[in-house]
């Protein structure tokens, strides 16, 4: 029997191993999908998750629940030595170990781009996974909360004071999306204005959105505005010690909440732990049917695909494009991924992947978005309603379909859900302060050595 390791349950490597699943017998192979997380996260929802307007669970797809017959292990690839057929899994608990394989794909996915900016690491929040999203709203809140009870100056300034750094889609969408929520707590806290509201989107580039044009670029950017954002173009961040934001245009701030979605990197495996081929970003290199290697020298038993494989995009007119690091291309990349390994193992025809671009649609909170396709561009509500028709529809299984309709109807006639769990974030402080004020809540500390201080 064929052992059959895939590095990273995201889109792809899902995918992938949800159509190997439908397509071998027990017999023919065994997959293993080796990924720290227990679920497939739909990033296209995150912004809606900081807005409350998805469940955070929602926008996560169990591996358990769809894939009943993979061997699924809770860790991470450390290292790949195709030459060995093998790789290094480091477990959630325990000692790294060696796990072997006949077959190899790589979705491992990419990571969060980072740069060398005083603070960063002390003060930033990325938006890449649930818990990031889930976080990020519940600041939010607490900070409104907090600035209620505070009197205007510029502890109410900071905490009313939002900063997002990148402005890509998961940026602009994340921006957007926080915007409206604030907008609409205000509601909810007579004790705040909207003039209090400082949300800052800082980009180093001259436009965002760079998958779409530049008109409806520029139309975001004054949509935002309109809405009281400040959006800073050409405009890189220079520090965030101490929370306070440097930008390289003079301006500085104290931020309260800053997210960061300054693009992505490929996955540190990929590119420094891997006997794999590479190009200059750190990408694998891989042919049109989703084998590694180039045209000349192929790579035998080694497979790719999503944000860390550089895939030739044959549906461009640009010679050497690749495809873009988006879900739609890493969903049916994973699909085509199934098929091209189950025609491999049986002799049949390996076919090149091609996808021609449905369009791009984003979320700029409640009510309003913006779709392109080539040169049709809808605004506004009805862009909106596409964005979230669409997602509705391409998230994973008919169950998870269902409870995201649910919670978006019933929203509307609801409103939103304007409650904050941050305090779940230390779930040990109401027990070991036994609501003693005068008790500090360390979530390591046991309740013995509270009471034997007492």
């Amino acid at each position: 029997m064929r052992e059959i390791v895939i590095v990273g349950g995201g889109y792809a490597g899902f995918y992938a191993a949800w159509g190997l699943e439908k397509r071998l017998s027990a017999a023919e192979a065994r997959v293993t999908v080796v990924d720290p997380r227990p679920y497939m996260t739909y990033q296209p929802f995150l912004p809606e998750v900081t807005a409350g307007s998805v469940e955070a669970r929602h926008a996560a797809v169990s591996l358990r629940r769809h894939l009943r017959r993979a061997r699924l292990i809770a860790g991470t690839v450390t290292s790949i030595r195709h030459a060995d057929r093998t790789v290094t899994v480091r477990p959630v608990n325990g000692a790294d170990y060696e796990l072997r394989y006949d077959t190899l794909v790589v979705t491992a996915g990419a990571v969060t781009r980072t740069f060398p900016v005083p603070g960063l690491a002390q003060h930033a929040i990325g938006l890449k996974h649930v818990e990031e999203a889930v976080a990020i709203r519940d600041r939010l809140m607490t900070a409104f909360d907090q600035a209620a009870s505070l009197p205007p100056g510029p502890e109410r300034r900071r905490l009313l004071t939002v900063t997002f750094v990148g402005g890509g889609f998961s940026g602009v969408e994340g921006f957007g999306e926080l915007l409206s929520l604030a907008t609409a707590m205000l509601k909810s806290y007579p004790e705040l204005s909207a003039d209090e509201l400082s949300f800052h989107l800082v980009e180093a580039r001259g436009r965002i959105l760079p998958e779409v044009g530049d008109k409806p670029g520029a139309w975001v950017v004054r949509s935002l505005e309109r809405r009281g954002a400040h959006v800073h173009l050409d405009t890189q961040v220079r520090s965030l010690a101490d929370g306070r934001v440097v930008l390289s245009d003079g301006e500085e701030f104290d931020s309260a909440l800053v997210v960061w979605t300054a693009g992505n990197a490929s996955n540190p495996v990929v590119h420094n732990h891997s006997d794999l081929p590479i190009d200059e970003r750190g990408l694998l290199v891989v042919r049109p049917d989703l084998r590694v290697g180039t045209g000349g020298e192929l790579v035998p038993d080694a497979w790719a695909a999503g944000d860390d494989a550089a895939v030739p995009d044959l549906a461009s007119t640009v010679p050497g494009a690749h495809t873009v690091p988006n879900a739609q291309h890493a969903v049916r990349q994973g699909r085509r991924l199934a098929k091209n390994i189950v025609a491999d193992l049986r002799g049949r025809r390996i076919r090149n992947y091609r996808h021609s671009s449905l369009g791009v649609v984003a979320t700029l909170g409640l009510g309003r978005g913006v779709f392109q396709y080539k040169r049709i561009v809808i605004k506004g509500l009805p862009a909106w309603l596409m964005h979230r028709g669409y997602h509705v529809l391409a998230v994973p299984s008919w169950e998870r379909k269902i409870r995201v309709l649910t919670v978006w109807l019933t929203a509307a006639v609801f409103g939103r859900d304007l409650v904050s769990l941050a305090s779940v974030q230390h779930p040990r402080d109401a027990f070991v302060t036994s609501g003693d004020p005068q008790r500090p809540g360390d979530p390591g500390e046991s309740p013995t050595s509270h009471r034997t201080a007492a």
